[in-house]
């Protein structure tokens, strides 16, 4: 049950091993292929860039489970890096999570996180959140915990207590659902660098987090992340963000063109994208069947 080749256990030593865990966001499987190759140590599969990718929609909960657990499997398959999951609320109350986490695990995942907020949720940087009470939260922690076969898949829970009660609740929620069971705590959203250093000095156990520019949290570096004492920092938005950024702009220049010859460019050619997604290594595979 310790072989460091299960992606739980990957993902939980590198969570507890210095440096600090820097975790992209990705929503498919491409991206997936692409962040590993770049050396990133895990990835992270999460609703914003999801909803963005597979509805075209804002973060609003709109995604099922199912849905967002299809995503997350076809992400492990891709890669051989570990996976962290977005647990959404649980979608639902505790029996609601313990299938949540069940489908995550079966999926193959390294981690899940769920949160405090009330279904349907928002995304951590938007306005009017509303929370579940402290006890419900506990009780899905509980309920999570409870649920995985693999003692080392990574449980997190998060609050966004911040935007609606203030630092000090959310400190305290924190604290109750590391208490919980919870391997590491997420604190969304915190507004200043004096509230980061409250979550990581106030908060047992290790902490995660989130940055996004645009966002409510300050813009700041792994390294000075780490010094504040965070374990893991993730970027949600990038890759979704450089892909829609650079879509807009071709299909302008070909709307404007009618050819792609003025964007070539912005590119990756056709052996370059045949070599990233792994062709070679499909037509070897194949050869080697007939004794080629």
């Amino acid at each position: 049950m310790n072989s460091p080749k299960r992606p739980t256990t990957r993902l939980r030593n590198l969570i507890l091993a210095d440096p600090i865990l820097v975790i992209p966001v990705v929503h498919d499987p491409l991206c997936a292929r692409i962040a590993e190759q770049a050396g990133f140590s895990a990835i992270f599969s999460a609703g914003y860039a999801n909803s963005a990718a597979l509805l075209g929609r804002p973060d609003v909960g709109l995604l099922t489970l199912t849905e967002m657990v299809d995503c997350a499997a076809r992400i492990v398959d891709a890669t051989t890096i570990p996976v962290f999951a977005d647990g959404d609320t649980g979608y639902g109350n505790v029996t609601n999570v313990g299938r949540t986490i069940s489908l995550y695990e079966k999926a193959g995942v390294g981690g899940v996180f769920i949160e405090d907020q009330v279904s349907p949720k928002r995304c951590g940087h938007m306005e009017g959140k509303a929370l579940i009470q402290a006890e419900e939260m506990v009780a899905k922690v509980r309920a999570a915990v409870d649920a995985r076969k693999d003692p080392d898949l990574v449980i997190m829970a998060r609050t966004d207590a911040i935007a609606v009660n203030g630092i000090d609740d959310a400190i305290e929620r924190a604290n109750l659902y590391f208490e919980a069971g919870a391997d590491l705590t997420f604190v969304e959203a915190p507004e200043s660098v004096e509230q980061m250093r409250r979550i990581c000095r106030e908060v047992e156990g290790p902490a995660f987090a989130n940055i996004l520019p645009g966002g409510k949290t300050p813009v700041l570096s792994a390294s000075a992340l780490e010094a504040i004492g965070y374990a893991v920092v993730a970027d949600p938005v990038s890759c979704t963000y450089a892909i829609a950024k650079a879509v807009q702009c071709v299909l302008s220049e070909l709307k404007r063109t009618g050819s792609p010859a003025s964007y070539t460019d912005m590119l990756m050619g056709f052996d370059e994208f045949n070599r990233l997604v792994g062709l070679e290594e499909i037509r070897e595979r194949e050869r080697s069947y007939y004794g080629g």
